[in-house]
């Protein structure tokens, strides 16, 4: 299985043998590589603080399955900047790519749409069982639509095709997790 996986990373690189050009620092693909793996790391941050803020096993096991994932994928994006020679960050504002610069002024640390302000981590942080249940879960709801929403915009505009099939893979295990949180919210006498 590493091998399959290691060969489906080399081939989205220029490797010399394989004529496939890697994308150029400004492209959608870089761009997107670059900002889901910031988006995705808040998400891994913010199940690692709901795993012992709570022992609900439903919300532990949700938090588990996201942060393992995403962290996952955030490997295979940075990689890919690696295997691109292109570098990890970039003076264009997030999302750019997408033709949407500005659309986040970064105000208390909340860089993309859907992401968390520092105020909020820090509220998580402080919140135990069934309130930093449901917080984490209202806190998610947002992250997931807004990284919908970017690998939306990869699946339109990006070009590697590796890329593109992640990018949709995150749109349809995204809404199912959104869907499945709203219940768990409804659950917990709560609205995302």
């Amino acid at each position: 299985m590493l091998v399959a996986a290691g060969a489906v990373t080399y081939s989205v690189a220029e490797d010399g043998g394989t004529g496939v050009t890697p994308p150029a620092a400004d492209s959608a693909d870089a761009g997107f590589a670059r900002d889901m793996a910031v988006h995705h790391q808040q998400a891994v941050e913010m199940s690692y603080i709901v795993r012992d803020r709570t022992t609900g096993e439903e919300v532990r096991r949700l938090a588990y399955d996201i942060a393992q994932t995403q962290a996952n994928q955030r490997g295979m994006l940075l990689g890919w900047l690696d295997l691109w020679a292109l570098p990890k960050v970039s003076s264009d504002g997030p999302m750019t790519w997408m033709g949407m610069g500005g659309m986040s002024d970064g105000e208390d640390g909340a860089l993309m749409p859907g992401m968390a302000t520092n105020s909020e981590l820090k509220k998580l942080g402080t919140l135990n069982g069934k309130a930093a249940e449901v917080f984490y879960l209202q806190l998610m709801t947002a992250h997931h639509k807004g990284g919908i929403h970017m690998a939306e915009g990869c699946v339109e505009k990006c070009t590697v095709g590796v890329e593109k099939r992640l990018a949709q893979g995150m749109v349809d295990a995204q809404q199912s997790e959104i869907d499945l949180m709203t219940g768990m919210l409804k659950a917990r006498g709560a609205k995302p």
